[in-house]
């Protein structure tokens, strides 16, 4: 093991030994679920454990706030994403329904493409869907959005740019 990793393994231990009880305590008033809130504050640490950063935090406190409420916000909008999804599909026959597992593909799929196009304006964000799930032309995307051909173009390349950088994280 590195020094650099022997650093980061000393500093991970301290933060966890020191502000684990609390931030337990933080979410479970927030989340009213003692369960949900041990669950939670277990993923913010291993967030921290990632990203390599727990020798570099000036205030910890503050720093696993941030990281657990968008852990947070982002079950709340998988939840919401879900309820959607789930709801749009109460009206299908049963013989027409996805299976289980293939609802989960299409919930894990759904979350992805939200967190690739959340960087983005709502009018580029439109206009990628339109286009690339819509199947609609960049001229037919600049009627309904009432912007030029070329302002598509501007946000196609947003668009793109903003999906390959979260396919490389």
């Amino acid at each position: 093991m590195s020094s650099a990793d022997l650093a980061h393994a000393a500093a991970l231990h301290t933060l966890y030994s020191d502000h684990h009880h609390w931030l337990t305590g933080w979410l479970r008033r927030r989340l009213g679920c003692p369960q949900n809130a041990a669950d939670l504050a277990q993923d913010t640490f291993v967030k921290v454990l990632v990203s390599r950063q727990a020798a570099r935090i000036d205030e910890p406190r503050a720093f696993l706030t941030t990281i657990a409420r968008r852990l947070m916000y982002d079950g709340w909008r998988r939840q919401d994403l879900e309820r959607a999804y789930l709801e749009s599909l109460a009206g299908l026959p049963e013989a027409l329904a996805p299976s289980a597992e293939e609802q989960a593909q299409v919930v894990e799929t759904l979350l992805r493409l939200e967190r690739m196009l959340a960087g983005l304006s709502s009018k580029a964000r439109a206009a990628f869907i339109h286009s690339q799930i819509g199947g609609l032309t960049y001229v037919e995307i600049a009627g309904l959005l009432e912007v030029s051909v070329s302002r598509i173009h501007q946000y196609m390349v947003e668009g793109f740019k903003q999906c390959y950088q979260v396919l490389a994280e």
